[in-house]
């Protein structure tokens, strides 16, 4: 089957190369989806062999768009193209995970979305980093949905209509939602997928990484929200509740039910902790929402690495 890449970043300099140097060695296609990076991004990706897709930023920028833009170039180029691993520039393909994930789907008619172990690259650098790391380890077997990192089959990607653009943040579950109500399947497999680059050094990053949740939950509530599928209720509800002041005294029984699902109390903090931004986020949604606004995009990451962060490979 034949397999092309469509990775997104802005300004993420070695990052991205990392990620298309592992995409020209692993894909027969890939592309590049640029929004607006003022370092020298654009320069990696050309030097490497990439397609470049620059994005019109007098349109709001949404990672969804981005990957749109990416995916219609991918196959306007090569419409034999029968699956697509999507991927952020600031992630690397772990070697040996595309033929995997491509012989799983070959397999599996049903699935439209395979994805595997996405782990942060330096999980020791900051407890943050180490969260990520741990967020990502999800359950094996059939999923509601998938993160950034995914390979898809074409064709169920199109008849889905790919991703929703207006989408600022969790634009990949909420495709998964609208491809299994069109009947397919979303797969985990236990397999190493890519890693990742967090570069989360400080609190604040943390903090607003978990208001873009917050606002995701309170979005795709919004969309998909209705039963059967009642998506995202479960999260925006629990938000609200251990958010509400009251509740902060009770918040010790809720960090030893999480502590006892993970055995790992750097997880249960946070995890409670991050009730208070995410609730944050979904009232920002309630309020632009509104008012008739739109939301800008929440960012958290550094845009630059620091020298030497990716080391040698």
């Amino acid at each position: 089957m034949r397999v092309g890449l469509v990775a997104i970043g802005r300004n993420e300099g070695a990052r991205l190369a990392a990620c298309l140097r592992a995409a020209a060695r692993d894909v027969q296609s890939f592309v590049y989806v640029d929004s607006g990076s003022t370092d020298d991004s654009l320069q990696i990706a050309q030097s490497l062999g990439a397609e470049i897709v620059r994005l019109d930023l007098s349109i709001p920028f949404t990672a969804a768009r981005s990957r749109n833009a990416g995916f219609a170039r991918l196959i306007s180029l090569d419409p034999s193209i029968e699956l697509v691993q999507f991927i952020d520039g600031d992630c690397e393909l772990v070697e040996g995970w595309i033929p995997t994930a491509a012989q799983f789907l070959a397999a599996t008619p049903k699935a439209a979305v395979v994805c595997g172990r996405r782990r942060e690259r330096f999980p020791d650098a900051s407890r943050y980093n180490a969260m990520c790391d741990l967020e990502w380890n999800t359950p094996i077997g059939r999923a509601k949905s998938c993160g950034g990192d995914a390979l898809m089959r074409v064709t169920a990607f199109q008849q889905a209509g790919g991703y929703n653009d207006a989408v600022i943040a969790g634009e990949e579950p909420e495709l998964c939602v609208r491809l299994r109500k069109a009947g397919f399947e979303i797969h985990r497999i236990d397999a190493e997928m890519t890693l990742h680059d967090a570069a989360m050094t400080r609190f604040g990053q943390w903090w607003k990484r978990n208001v873009r949740a917050g606002h995701a939950y309170a979005e795709g509530f919004d969309m998909h929200g209705a039963p059967p599928e009642n998506f995202r209720r479960k999260e925006v509800v629990s938000n609200y509740v251990w958010a509400t002041p009251v509740m902060w005294l009770l918040w010790p029984l809720l960090w030893i039910k999480i502590y006892r699902g993970r055995r790992n109390g750097l997880y249960a903090t946070f995890v409670t902790l991050s009730k208070l931004p995410q609730a944050i986020g979904q009232l920002t949604f309630l309020w632009n929402r509104l008012r008739g606004k739109r939301t800008m995009l929440i960012e958290y990451k550094n845009p630059i690495p620091a020298p030497g962060a990716l080391g040698e490979r």
